[in-house]
């Protein structure tokens, strides 16, 4: 570790397979806690490059408890957090919507870091029970077409870090992985991202794993098509900026995203939006998100058909009927 250290102080890069080891190691209880924090740090202030960040998924997904979903072809809808704007369950919302238009949906995540109620916190207050037991999660993608993966019941390699990552309190390489290690490794992915920084490292991370994907970011720091600015979304057929006036939507102050102050509040407002009582912002974002997420799916679609098969699912009941029936299966 010291001669890898010296390495980054040195401003080296690192190959995957380098980085794959030291993650391996590290879950061998092969290196002290101080050295460990010194290789986040190091990581952080240099930045890391996409063989690196590669290498370190390569580990986590080689020691993940794996689940298979391929012949479903799932999509994931996630962000990658941090952005401090604790707004609403965008994502996991969208989701719901995704699933009730009828596609199949994997997601992978956890409590919030930064915001109020993570998707697992929001969840939780439906009564969910987390599982990893790979029949309960199979009928519930084939029966409501949704299924939640909890991420620390899957990457048990996390944990040798995590005292690590609370004793340093702020961001590091791991927050960047979250993201990348959905243990069923869905066919599709809509990534919302905080900056055009990450938003290239994560496109060219997509291409080397063979993904099918759109990296989306609002020109304002959401990590989310939060329509209160211009937003980039890239994808293997085009990358562009859009106006929310250009898909009919209205341009959304910050202050209507909120996600309110406590885990109820939260999810009171998720069920409000998806019982089609959701204020005319929060539901305008929901069906954005939505809508692209279908076109990753469907590339050949015009985005215009995608926004009226998101806005179908919730109008019609079919997105909260899709609620009802995971909770249902899930509690």
């Amino acid at each position: 570790m010291k001669t890898i250290l010296t390495r980054l102080f040195n401003h080296e890069e690192l190959s995957s397979e380098e980085t794959k080891q030291i993650l391996l190691h590290i879950t061998q209880q092969q290196y002290p806690d101080a050295q460990i924090a010194a290789l986040l740090t190091a990581f952080q202030m240099r930045g890391v490059t996409v063989d690196e960040l590669i290498g370190f998924r390569e580990a986590l997904m080689q020691t993940r408890l794996a689940i298979d979903f391929a012949p479903y072809r799932p999509i994931d809808i996630v962000g990658t957090g941090g952005d401090g704007k604790n707004t609403f369950n965008i994502s996991t919302c969208a989701c719901f919507v995704v699933a009730g238009a009828g596609y199949k949906v994997a997601k992978h995540g956890n409590y919030g870091a930064t915001s109020v109620s993570g998707a697992s916190n929001v969840m939780e207050q439906h009564g969910v029970k987390f599982t990893n037991d790979t029949d309960r999660l199979k009928r519930s993608l084939e029966q409501c077409g949704m299924a939640y993966l909890h991420a620390p019941l899957f990457n048990p390699a996390m944990k040798f870090v995590a005292p690590v990552r609370k004793a340093l309190g702020v961001r590091t390489i791991f927050n960047l992985l979250g993201p990348l290690v959905n243990p069923c490794q869905p066919a599709y992915q809509l990534l919302g991202v905080a900056d055009l920084q990450q938003m290239r490292l994560y496109t060219n991370v997509f291409y080397q794993l063979g993904i099918d994907f759109a990296v989306v970011s609002s020109l304002d720091g959401y990590d989310e098509i939060s329509l209160t600015d211009e937003f980039k979304v890239m994808t293997r057929g085009y990358e562009q900026v859009f106006r929310p006036e250009q898909l009919g939507m209205n341009s959304i102050r910050p202050e209507e995203l909120s996600g309110g102050a406590t885990k109820e509040e939260a999810a009171a407002i998720f069920d409000r939006i998806l019982e089609g009582r959701g204020t005319m912002a929060q539901t305008q974002c929901v069906l954005t998100n939505a809508a692209f997420a279908i076109q990753v799916m469907e590339p050949d679609k015009e985005l215009d058909e995608c926004l009226a098969m998101a806005r179908e699912s919730l109008d019609s009941g079919s997105a909260l009927h899709t609620l009802k029936q995971f909770v249902e299966l899930n509690s």
